[in-house]
């Protein structure tokens, strides 16, 4: 072979090479982008899950001090049931309504 022809197909394989790399680099590129992309994304999405997951927990602390008040109030000797709501209980006997509802107040709001 010429030294010519081996110019030439040294010339073809650097293009080839120049050619392969560029679209190399364009695909490094697009990855790069859209990994950017999905980690503003992903960063987005877990601020909103976060408040999300803080409005999920404000009722369970509502419904927790609710039921402190409520235990307050049976244990200082007052009624907390709808049939004696308010009167004055004897604080040697418990009243079977006013336990349901401390039993139970905590199940009915978490479903």
């Amino acid at each position: 072979m010429d030294p010519y022809s081996k110019l030439q197909q040294l010339h073809n394989s650097m293009e080839n090479m120049t050619k392969t790399i560029e679209s190399l680099e364009n695909d490094i590129l697009e990855t790069l982008k859209e990994n950017t992309e999905l980690k503003v994304e992903n960063q987005l999405l877990r601020e909103k899950l976060d408040k999300m997951t803080a409005k999920r927990d404000e009722p369970v602390a509502k419904i927790h001090s609710g039921l402190e008040s409520l235990k307050q109030i049976y244990n200082s000797g007052y009624h907390i049931c709808n049939i004696y709501y308010g009167s004055h209980r004897d604080p040697s006997s418990d009243c079977m309504f006013c336990l349901d509802i401390l039993n139970n107040f905590g199940e009915k709001k978490k479903r």
